[in-house]
């Protein structure tokens, strides 16, 4: 394609004719190689490129992640290369960050200045008009509103001037452009629907086709296809046709074929598969593929060998403005190239790839979709994974496929781009085309945008434009003049590791294209560096100058450790950046997290000293220990470190340096025992820092022992030994190196068991876990275990805890079944008489839980069990007890143990529950236990009755009797009862116990003694006690309220009522007492003042009259509420005084609160004599008694008004729902004919008799006498007839029968209208002779009153109204009306509504 300087792309041409304005590129400095054939674009397209993408992605949206940039999990597209915001760039962390995809500019938009002079030129001097359409091949097209073509070379210079402005005239606008595949025929369509061939060798006018579509419509596609004899062209009526150019007997002639009828659904857009002759031969090309977009689908069809339809594929539901776009290109797939057509209508473009398998099938597979926020009105492909699209603002969206990444978005309103629109409405030919392909057009640029070989040419009303793919290292420098070093080193990476998008112009194995991208990235970090010693801030604040390095410094850093170019960065960029104090400073720091991360393992020796001063300068000491452990220190002055790190506390660092430096690992030791062992041997508490000293030397000790190198790493294998043997022979050293005479033997052993006992023996047990069959090993074992038992044992100065801690850790040894090591007995007996010894009771907690640890792990092998137990039993250590009497299943004797012990009482009652509950016990075992809690019961009980009323109904409820006899204090029987009956007392309600009368009325008299509150609660939730008996106990104790109670339940309400009433004199009278001070003093002792305790028991007693009048008539009421208004009444007469003025405000506002309870039952004008005939309110004036008359007037008007109210409102309601009925069951009906569903004649045509016509609400009409010969009527009781319609009912039967409910089918009507003709003297006229109601109708009727859900008004309002005994009194209270009332209901509610509304 290349080798022929038609087919020659822009590129190539342009960069040999200065055309864009490139400098040539030189070979030597690139070190690009000699080749013999350039590479052509159909062999770019055959390399694979690792698209390992599935052909169906129907039904998923997974992106192939072989695909995606390794470094861009977010995607940002960057701007043109004018646009940008270096503030952006700002750094957040001291480490750069790859994660953000750079894609840099990749369209290099250029104006063809040469076309464009010549476009205004020829409109000014020819008059060739504005440019309407463009095609490139090896040459360039342009397209004029007067009919010319103008036909430029690729140096820009005008060949050939097609055309006239008279064929112009004839023809109009030049409206689509084509040339063939050797660049030696263009054809051009016209506005008028006229199509020219022209020779572009000559210029002559080969066709001129009129006759090919039909007239009045203009041509907005015409396309040569691969076979220079075939073409196909699109009107604007949405036809498409083929064209077939013949040459017969010297004639040029040209034969047309519909392939398309716009009557069908309208085409406005066609493109055929065109193949690159490296591509000649693909299998896919002998058929000749053409994909036509009309609005509502695509199509793709095979010209040859015969016409095909191949696939159609619809849209969806689209925007109708939008422009549908179709572009094929051929697309390496998994190292297949098959064609692939991308189609869009709207912003979601659709890939459909076809290929032949092995066996000849065509397939038209679909592939992942791409989604756009845009209205796409161009859509072209600039290479096998590039889309360039124009969405409707006028810009342009590189779009790389594979990954689904925009890459570039690039503004082109200024080119100011031709629209195609007059064309679509064909205005030359009058505008005869659809609203629909108007409106398309309005956004129609296919004719002005058209891409080849990459590139992609843009046509404006008065300039040409070409946009080409930028090479890679184009678009590097382009970030560079800009001066943005970060993104052009992140885009240059991502070329280095082949992961960028659109990479044009790197060739080559791998390996060389990533050496000559990093050695652009060497290039681009001097210049960075370069750049920012110069531009750094010279004056103002150190903070501005430190971000600035920060920004810089860490970037530098990490594109050098991504390159492995440490000598780059250490030798020629340190030594730039020394030059400056800060800079130096920011690179030293930045180091840091490299190292540490192990990035960057070797340092050259003149950074690393200078670096270890800087950190130690800026008293930065952690950040030194943590470099000098992960870097290599042989190049370093050992001595100087070391004392460096001895200064400053850098242990971990001193350890690393000693142990890697010079295979020294007992020195550390050394030093560190120097630090903490004088405060231990003086007694001494140790500070934080000689803690934390202690803790770093057991640690080194465990990894020494196990093979580990501090603070991380490995031991080399050929040293673990040696090691592991220094540290022993170190630790059992009889004096250290500058020992003093005062130094006791084992001076290191004793040290670590002074600081942290346990801690030093578990360091050995893990160490002792590794000893197999090392007999060296295994006597340091036993060297060490000896000195630990002279060490401990002979010496006082150890606390019981450290003793046990040794002798549970060596019973924890000798306990192993590969146990070598040895120890005397003795020392066990010693152990135990120095933790039993009862002379000493200091830690008496500590010292058993020692020796409980010891015994646990096995140590009890070691003693002789009798005297252990007696010596346990003599310290009153009771868990070593129950640890020796479980192991012997002496489980009585455990619950001795556990009542003894003082701390572990309350933990008897669980073990007693799961020894019981448990399998694994026998039956002896678990009686035995049980024997022993009895013989306890009276310590459990008092320890904690719910408890042991709890342990009792759940083991043994048929033990309560004897338990009760056991126990003989009263208090502890009314406990133990009371959490056994009481349910809010016991623990467990499931396990209550259902006990005999005779315990419960025991109870009863015991709450009676100990807790008299409680005892109406209790009769009350229990049922199993006998009322006589329970009577004569509460009348012995004296509880009225309990005494009343049971009287009620008994069935005397009277002699309830007479207890309460005498309670109530009582306390009335204790208020008017003269000793009323003395009884106001006790009563204040029992938090309740008299008036309190009246106004408590009027209640009670107004409820047990509340209660009792619901039986009673109303004389039996009146003796009944009568003594209990005059027990409240005559009180009064005695109060005297201003002193009583109080409580006789208090008296009189009870009393009205047994006038209104008693409303509601004691007929008013009766309640009204008694008060007057009252003295206290019978004498004296009116005013006296107002308040009393009001009260109960107020509450008499409220409840009339009440009750009038809701009279209102469920009176509109039924009206409502009456009217509403009324209304729909006499609405009229419409018959569907004017005949007999049945006779099949009019109705009116029947004038011998008058007969009746039915009409149903289905529509259906019936002469009355054909229904009645038919059956289809019957009489009921209540209506004179019920008719059904015939038709209805007859098709309900052949469905499978009639349904047995009327409501389901419509065979009767909803209101059935008998229509009656007369003859003489009415004639057409229609007289109603009467409505009923049928089933259906009733049913209606039905549904409609149950729309109020709960009880109907009517009920409500009787129930109201109703008065007990049918007296008016009953009105009076109806917030104490009966039982079974309406208002006891909680649901109940007055709703104040609208009436629901019913559809018609």
């Amino acid at each position: 394609m290349s080798g022929s300087p038609d087919t020659r792309s822009l590129v190539s041409a342009s960069s040999q004719l200065n055309l864009m304005e490139i400098d040539t590129i030189d070979d030597k400095e690139f070190d690009i190689p000699q080749v013999d054939t350039p590479p052509t674009l159909e062999s770019i397209l055959n390399e694979p490129e690792n698209e390992e993408e599935p052909f169906i992605l129907e039904d998923t949206c997974l992106l192939n992640t072989e695909n995606i940039d390794a470094h861009s999990c977010e995607t940002s597209s960057l701007a043109s290369s004018d646009s940008g915001d270096p503030t952006h760039l700002k750094r957040k962390r001291k480490t750069v960050e790859l994660s953000t995809t750079v894609h840099g500019s990749v369209l290099r938009h250029s104006i063809l200045k040469g076309i464009s002079a010549q476009i205004v030129s020829a409109a000014d001097k020819v008059d060739a008009g504005l440019p309407t359409a463009v095609t490139v091949s090896g040459v360039i097209v342009v397209g004029t509103s007067h009919g010319l073509a103008l036909v430029f070379d690729l140096n820009q210079a005008l060949r050939l001037c097609l055309g006239s402005t008279a064929t112009g005239a004839e023809y109009g606008a030049v409206s689509a452009l084509s040339i063939n595949h050797d660049c030696t025929r263009l054809l051009c369509g016209f506005a008028k629907g006229h199509i020219t061939m022209w020779d572009l060798a000559n210029g002559k006018l080969l066709r001129t086709i009129t006759d090919a579509h039909p007239p009045g419509t203009a041509i907005l596609h015409v396309k040569f296809t691969d076979d220079p004899t075939l073409a196909v062209c699109n009107d604007s009526g949405g036809s498409v046709f083929e064209l077939a150019f013949r040459r017969v007997m010297g004639m040029r002639t040209c034969e047309s074929r519909c392939l398309f009828s716009g009557s069908k659904g309208e085409v406005c857009n066609v493109e055929p598969l065109l193949t690159a002759p490296d591509l000649k031969d693909h299998p896919i090309t002998q058929y000749s593929l053409l994909a036509m977009a009309s609005l509502t689908k695509i199509l793709v069809i095979g010209l040859k060998p015969s016409l095909k339809v191949w696939m159609t594929f619809p849209y969806g539901k689209t925007d109708p403005t939008s422009v549908p776009q179709l572009a094929w290109q051929f697309v390496p797939v998994q190292k297949v190239v098959n064609p692939v057509l991308a189609f869009c209508r709207g912003d979601t473009i659709h890939f459909l790839l076809v290929k032949k398998d092995e066996t000849g099938t065509i397939h038209v597979i679909k592939q992942r979709q791409l989604q756009l926020n845009c209205d796409i009105i161009s859509l072209n492909w600039i290479n096998s994974r590039t889309l360039v699209v124009m969405d409707s603002g006028e810009k342009l969206r590189v779009v790389d496929r594979p990954s689904q990444e925009e890459l570039e978005n690039l503004d082109v309103a200024e080119v100011q781009l031709v629209y195609n629109s007059s064309h679509f409405k064909s205005l030359a030919t009058g505008g005869n085309v659809s609203q629909a392909l108007a409106l398309v057009g309005e956004k129609a640029c296919y004719q002005s945008v058209c891409s080849y070989a990459g590139q992609m040419v843009l046509l404006g009303t008065k300039s040409a434009h070409i946009m080409t793919l930028r090479n890679w290292r184009e678009r590097v420098d382009c970030l560079l003049k800009q001066e943005r070093f970060v993104e052009a080193l992140s885009l240059a990476w991502s070329f280095h590791e082949g992961t960028a998008k659109a990479i044009l112009g790197l060739f080559g194995d791998p390996a060389k294209r990533k050496g000559v991208v990093a050695d652009k990235m060497v290039e681009i970090l001097f210049q960075y560096v370069e750049r920012s010693v110069k531009k750094c801030p010279e004056h103002g604040k150190i903070q501005v100058m430190e971000q600035h390095f920060q920004d810089m410094v860490p970037v530098m850093v990490d594109y050098c450790l991504l390159l492995q170019r440490t000598d780059l960065l250490f030798n020629q960029l340190y030594t730039r950046l020394v030059e400056n104090c800060v800079a130096r400073g920011i690179f030293l720091e930045s180091l840091e997290p490299y190292i540490v991360s192990e990035r960057l393992g070797c340092v050259t020796a003149p950074v690393m000293r200078d670096l270890l001063t800087h950190l130690q300068d800026n008293n930065m000491m952690d950040s030194v220990e943590n470099c000098l452990i992960h870097l290599d220190i042989t190049s370093l002055d050992i001595q100087q470190v070391v004392q460096m790190c001895w200064d400053n506390q850098l242990y971990d660092a001193m350890i690393y340096v000693f142990n890697r430096g010079m295979n020294d690992y007992i020195n550390p030791m050394e030093k560190l025992f120097q630090v903490i062992a004088p405060p231990l041997r003086e007694g001494k508490a140790l500070t934080d820092e000689q803690v934390v000293m202690g803790n770093k030397l057991l640690v080194y000790i465990s990894c020494s022992l196990a093979g580990r190198a501090y603070p991380l790493g490995d031991i080399p294998e050929d040293l673990v030994s040696q090691v592991k043997n220094q540290v022993f022979e170190f630790l059992i050293r009889l004096h250290s190196a500058e020992a003093g005479q005062e130094e006791e033997l084992y001076p290191y052993i004793r040290t670590l068991v002074h600081f942290d006992t346990p801690e030093f023996l578990n360091v050995l047990a893990l160490t002792f876990e590794d000893f197999k069959n090392d007999k060296q090993a295994l006597e340091y074992q036993q060297r060490i275990v000896d000195i630990l038992l002279k060490v401990m044992v002979e010496n006082s100065e150890f606390t019981p805890s450290q003793v046990g801690c040794l002798f549970t850790f060596l019973a924890r040894q000798l306990a192993k079944p590969d146990n070598t090591l040895f120890v005397n007995r003795k020392l066990f007996d010693q152990v135990l008489e120095f933790l039993c010894s009862p002379d000493d009771d200091s830690r008496h907690t500590e010292r058993q839980q020692v020796l409980l640890e010891l015994l646990q792990v096995g140590g009890v092998v070691q003693f002789d069990e009798g005297r252990l137990l007696g010596l346990a039993e003599k310290a009153e250590f009771y868990q070593i007890c129950e640890f020796l009497y479980e192991q012997k299943h002496l489980y009585d004797k455990v619950l001795d143990c556990y009542l003894r012990d003082p701390l572990r009482k309350e933990e008897i009652f669980n073990y007693i529950h799961n020894l019981l509950s448990m399998p694994g016990y026998s039956s002896e075992e678990k009686h035995c236990v049980w024997d022993s809690a009895l013989l306890h019961i009276a310590e459990l009980v008092t320890l904690d009755p719910a408890k042991s009323a709890d342990l009792v109904a759940m083991h043994f409820p048929e033990e309560v009797r004897p338990i009760i006899t056991r126990l003989q204090d009263d208090l502890l029987v009314f406990q133990f009862l009371r959490c056994v009956l009481d349910q809010r007392e016991g623990p467990n309600p499931q396990a209550l116990l259902r006990l005999s009368p005779d315990l419960h009325e025991l109870h009863i008299g015991l709450l009676c003694r100990f807790s008299p509150r409680q005892l109406t609660d209790f009769l009350k939730a229990s049922q199993d006690y006998r009322l006589e008996e329970a009577i004569q106990i509460t009348e012995q104790y004296q509880l009225h309220e309990a005494t009343a109670y049971l009287l009620e339940k008994k069935g005397d309400s009277n002699g309830a009522f007479q207890v309460l009433l005498k309670t109530l004199k009582d306390k009335l009278s204790a208020v008017t007492s003269e000793k009323r001070s003395e009884e106001e003093g006790e009563t204040e002792r029992e938090e309740e003042s008299p008036l309190q305790r009246v106004e408590g028991s009027l209640g009670d007693i107004i409820a047990l009259c509340h209660r009792s009048s619901q039986s009673l008539n109303q004389e039996q009421r009146g003796v009944l509420w009568f003594p209990l208004l005059e027990a409240m009444m005559s009180p009064q007469k005695l109060l005297k005084g201003p002193d009583t003025r109080t409580t006789s405000e208090v008296l009189k506002e009870l009393t009205m609160k047994v006038l209104n309870s008693m409303s509601s039952f004691i007929p008013l004008p009766a309640i009204i004599q008694r008060i007057l005939q009252d003295p206290v309110y019978g004498k004296g004036k009116l005013a006296e008694i107002q308040g009393l008359i009001l009260g109960m007037l107020e509450t008499f008007n409220y409840e009339q008004t009440l009750l009038e109210t809701t009279t209102s409102l469920l009176n509109h309601d039924l009206h409502w729902s009456l009217s509403h009925l009324r209304a729909a069951v006499s609405r009229g009906l419409h018959p569907r004919q004017d005949h007999c569903n049945i006779c099949l004649q009019q109705y009116k045509r029947r004038q011998d008799s008058p007969d009746e016509i039915i009409i149903f609400s289905c529509g259906h009409l019936y002469h009355c006498q054909c229904l009645q010969r038919k059956g289809s009527g019957h009489a009921e009781p209540r209506l004179l007839q019920v008719w059904s319609c015939y038709k209805c009912l007859s098709s309900q039967r052949g469905r499978g029968g009639v349904t047995t409910e009327t409501g389901r089918g419509r065979t009767t009507s909803l209101a059935q209208t008998k229509v009656t003709s007369r003859e003489a003297g009415e004639e057409g006229r229609k007289v109603f002779a009467e409505t009923t109601l049928d089933p259906q109708q009733s049913q209606s009727w039905d549904q409609l009153r149950c729309l109020y859900r709960g009880p109907s008004r009517l009920a409500i309002l009787s129930e109201i109204s109703h008065c007990h005994g049918n007296e008016k009194a009953g009105l009076l209270n109806p917030s104490q009306p009966g039982r079974g009332s309406i208002f006891h209901s909680e649901n109940f509610q007055l709703k104040l509504s609208p009436p629901p509304s019913v559809e018609e």
